[in-house]
């Protein structure tokens, strides 16, 4: 399976678990019927601001999204997990494990640009995000306690409020896990 039709299926299954028609959902989520229909057929390349607008609205965690239905054990190879690329700023994640029923957990590898500035909205009440810098330096955190971390620096930080993630003159990758307690 595809990235795209991983996506593709996802988006159905939840939206069907949600009772929802394609009309119902694209309102919710403040996107076009017919880009909807598109991602739901596979096509098009939609960015995380899209991905996340689905998920809210679905009241799904944003890595079910990513969910294939079959489980069975995944070797990821460095360089080739899907890569989601933000709309407006240099940022891309790409999910390397998605949290089980009852146990919401995502786990992502960042990759921020040289001079990336990227402002997250709340998430859902209680969660939490663990930000371990691998490379680089960047500040992350709440927008009113943002750290500068460096290579090897972890940082454990509310993101049910806004939070950014910022690089300076040279590019970061950081391990971010997404802990969803409430």
């Amino acid at each position: 399976m595809t990235p795209s039709t991983v996506i593709a299926s996802a988006i159905r299954r939840e939206r069907n678990r949600a009772g929802l028609s394609l009309s119902g959902l694209a309102a919710q989520a403040g996107l076009s019927k017919s880009t909807l229909s598109q991602l739901e057929a596979g096509q098009g390349n939609p960015g995380v601001e899209t991905l996340w607008a689905i998920a809210g609205a679905l009241g799904v965690p944003f890595s079910f999204l990513f969910e294939a239905p079959d489980k069975q054990p995944q070797l990821i190879r460095a360089g080739q997990a899907p890569v989601v690329q933000a709309e407006g700023s240099a940022f891309a994640a790409s999910l390397l494990s998605a949290g089980v029923p009852g146990r919401r957990r995502d786990l992502y590898l960042v990759a921020l640009d040289a001079g990336a500035i990227r402002t997250a909205e709340p998430h859902p009440s209680g969660t939490m995000e663990h930000a371990l810098l691998l490379d680089g330096y960047a500040d992350i955190g709440p927008t009113d306690a943002i750290a500068r971390l460096g290579p090897g620096d972890y940082y454990h930080f509310p993101a049910d409020v806004r939070h950014r993630y910022a690089t300076t003159d040279r590019p970061a990758r950081l391990l971010l896990v997404m802990d969803a307690t409430g």
